[in-house]
């Protein structure tokens, strides 16, 4: 099975509830089209570079997937037709990454970082 990273970029104005009904929805569709999700991560609302549909914030998801090309390829045309997905970037990978993924371990850095300054002040 060939492994894929996928990750989407989901409205600003969607509450977290209806973003992780985007997840599970894109995990449906990986698991009809005879794939797997390995590991899924919420990254939050950040904000972009520029605005993309008069968004300048997004919720950004990412999908470990296992699985043949052709569900790819069903996953990205469910995307385009999706109002809610602003952008989406699905890579091949050779491994999943161990543990959290890099944005998550910068997420992690970031919270200690406030808690200590709090903590001096």
């Amino acid at each position: 099975m060939a492994l894929y990273e996928h990750v989407f970029l989901a409205r600003q104005d969607l509450s977290q509830a209806q973003v992780d009904a985007l997840a599970s929805a894109a995990t449906e569709i990986v698991e009809a089209n005879d794939g797997k999700v390995v590991k899924t991560e919420t990254w939050g609302l950040k904000s972009l570079a520029y605005k993309i549909d008069r968004n300048r914030k997004a919720h950004f998801v990412m999908l470990n997937i296992e699985g043949p090309g052709s569900l790819v390829a069903e996953l990205e045309r469910q995307n385009r037709i999706n109002e809610d997905v602003i952008r989406w970037l699905t890579i091949a990978v050779e491994e999943h990454e161990d543990g959290p993924s890099a944005m998550m371990r910068k997420n992690d850095r970031d919270k200690k970082r406030r808690s200590d300054r709090e903590e001096r002040n």
